[in-house]
């Protein structure tokens, strides 16, 4: 399952971005924000979504988007078993599957248009980790920092 997230400034690129998902029947659910509102918080989606990715991080995966995608990455990666990667481009959006095995997207709805962020969105759906061992191994490192801290 894709979760999605976003706050009022990544609200019209999230509705695009379901959109494209369906078009490519893959499932994904809102976590909202469900309509547009300009005080709304990007930490009450992201901690949202990324609670249901967390009981699960192996098998759902998230997309989340807010104005610079600094906040979302902030809020998701305060959970255990999440690697969110905010991505400016292909190539790190091929990277963070590849060699980090991401479980969440962050995108920057400020950054690019619709059709930049399909793509990136595309990329990253598209690309699964190459489970090598220096790749296995420093996820090991990262889940040994989060038991040690994450009480």
């Amino acid at each position: 399952m894709i979760y999605l997230a976003s706050d009022h400034r990544g609200f019209q690129l999230k509705e695009a971005i379901k959109q494209f998902l369906a078009a490519r029947s893959i499932a994904a659910e809102d976590r909202g924000a469900f309509a547009y509102d300009a005080g709304d918080d990007y930490v009450d989606f992201a901690a949202e979504a990324a609670a249901k990715i967390t009981a699960n991080p192996a098998e759902h995966r998230g997309i989340f988007i807010c104005g610079s995608g600094q906040g979302m990455s902030i809020v998701a990666n305060k959970f255990r078993g999440i690697r969110a990667a905010l991505c400016w481009n292909t190539r790190e959006a091929q990277q963070s599957r590849r060699d980090d095995d991401a479980n969440i997207l962050v995108l920057a709805a400020d950054a690019y248009d619709e059709a930049q962020a399909q793509e990136i969105v595309a990329v990253w759906m598209d690309t699964p980790f190459s489970g090598e061992e220096r790749h296995i191994r420093r996820l090991r490192e990262i889940g040994d920092i989060e038991a040690r801290n994450f009480k």
